[in-house]
């Protein structure tokens, strides 16, 4: 799978405000009312994640859960770091 070029990046954070760019990791913290929110989103994006074989670094912190996508085996960021991206802002966005 390749690298999406700098435009492809460009349109998913403007497409999608609050992800930002580190390098070749794409990244957003959500935040909730109360940790059993922020518990619930996390095995929602579990749920997304697997069936796709693509896993997010997730860090919990109470009611904040910060979110990063890279696709390691490319050591770049890739289309389905995006598409993911997308499906976690449709259930935690």
């Amino acid at each position: 799978m390749a690298a999406i070029d700098a435009n492809e990046r460009g349109e998913f954070l403007i497409e999608n405000p609050g992800w930002s760019l580190d390098g070749e990791i794409i990244r957003k913290t959500f935040e909730f009312s109360n940790f059993n929110e922020a518990m619930g989103f996390v095995t929602r994006v579990a749920l997304l994640a697997e069936p796709v074989d693509h896993h997010p670094d997730i860090d919990i912190r109470w009611n904040k859960v910060t979110i990063a996508l890279s696709t390691h085996s490319e050591g770049a960021l890739t289309d389905k770091d995006t598409n993911l991206a997308r499906k976690i802002e449709a259930v935690g966005g």
